[in-house]
């Protein structure tokens, strides 16, 4: 049971009605409440699957480590069935409840380090950012980031309206 309702669609300006027909997860529909930020979540949260260029298990590796940072519950269903279905391991997607990165991949364990500094610190120190640079480019750092702070805002959103997976699909 959610903490706050979903709002009644029939009361949502018009562009926030359409987009909703094609994003039914709970989160979109909880978002809807923000009629004048709405549009623009739903814009962010399309880019980040479609155009993000961090490639896509160790996006979901951050996600997950994100999601378990904020115990947001709803998050880590989805997005450890999205890691899985990316080909993250079951070690990995097991790692990212304890951001220990023994036993994984090199750059999946630097994924797992670097998510917790820049929650941790907001930011990568200088040392970790060239690091980052040996594996990633400027673009990819740059998704990485913004990956990170998304589903920052994510988690938060989701636990601060109780968003839960109760009638999804």
């Amino acid at each position: 049971m959610t903490i706050i309702d979903f709002p009644d669609t029939t009361t949502l300006p018009a562009a926030l009605q359409e987009a909703l027909s094609t994003h039914t997860a709970n989160i979109y529909r909880m978002v809807a409440h923000s009629h004048g930020m709405g549009l623009s979540f739903l814009t962010m949260a399309d880019a980040m699957l479609q155009t993000n260029s961090v490639p896509f298990p160790l996006r979901e590796l951050a996600i997950l480590r994100v999601g378990h940072v904020y115990e947001a519950p709803y998050e880590l269903h989805h997005h450890e069935r999205f890691a899985r279905a990316v080909g993250l391991s079951e070690d990995a997607i097991a790692a990212a409840a304890s951001g220990r990165g023994e036993g994984l991949r090199p750059e999946e364990a630097a994924v797992l380090r670097w998510t917790d500094q820049i929650l941790d610190e907001h930011t990568l120190r200088e040392s970790t950012r060239a690091e980052a640079l040996e594996l990633f480019s400027v673009t990819q750092l740059a998704d990485f980031v913004l990956t990170i702070g998304f589903y920052q805002l994510v988690c938060n959103f989701l636990n601060t309206f109780g968003v839960t997976t109760v009638g999804e699909e």
